[in-house]
């Protein structure tokens, strides 16, 4: 796992459930491993069966789980990889298209999706980040909301201990530090 600096709790509760990397990577592998972007009716399909695998765990592992997704986006979340132009696609003027902020968080979520070392492989190598540009995995976003709600009848109302929005990781945008 990429060093990454524990941001301000911002008064999520300390005592937040755990669940181990291994067992999070574990979860992820029911989604079948990396989706390109002609299989997105696959990935829901995955996702839906991530959530009914999901919420057929222990409480705090669903809370965990949420958890630990906010964390692997988070540690996703660099200039390095944001500020890539999305493959394959450009403006009429020929210039490469940004992604947006939400085009972003969805591709960190597709670079999730696509397994503990596609995901670990990123790292250091923002050229292997850039096949994600193109995909998204924006259903990955709320298997642990909606395995909550399952299990417990209540929606889920919790703050992660890690912001996962695009740009939230200061530490990794240093043009945009205070």
């Amino acid at each position: 796992m990429s060093d990454v600096r524990t941001p301000p709790n911002n008064g999520v509760d300390p005592g937040l459930p755990v669940m181990t990397w291994e067992r999070f990577w574990q979860l992820v592998e029911v989604l079948g491993g990396e989706a390109g972007t002609e299989t997105c009716e696959d990935l829901e399909e995955a996702c839906t069966r991530l959530t009914e695998v999901l919420s057929r765990e222990p409480i705090e592992q669903i809370i965990g789980f949420g958890e630990r997704l906010a964390e692997a986006l988070y540690r996703l979340d660099q200039a390095a990889f944001g500020t890539l132009p999305v493959l394959g696609i450009q403006l009429s003027d020929g210039s490469p298209l940004p992604q947006s902020d939400d085009g972003f968080l969805y591709a960190r979520a597709a670079a999730v999706a696509a397994g503990r070392q596609a995901y670990e492989s990123v790292f250091g190598h923002p050229e292997r980040f850039a096949r994600f540009t193109a995909r998204g995995c924006e259903q990955l976003l709320y298997v642990h909301e909606e395995a909550f709600e399952h299990a417990t009848g209540t929606e889920w109302d919790r703050l992660t201990r890690y912001d996962y929005e695009s740009c939230a990781n200061k530490d990794d945008w240093p043009e945009l530090r205070d």
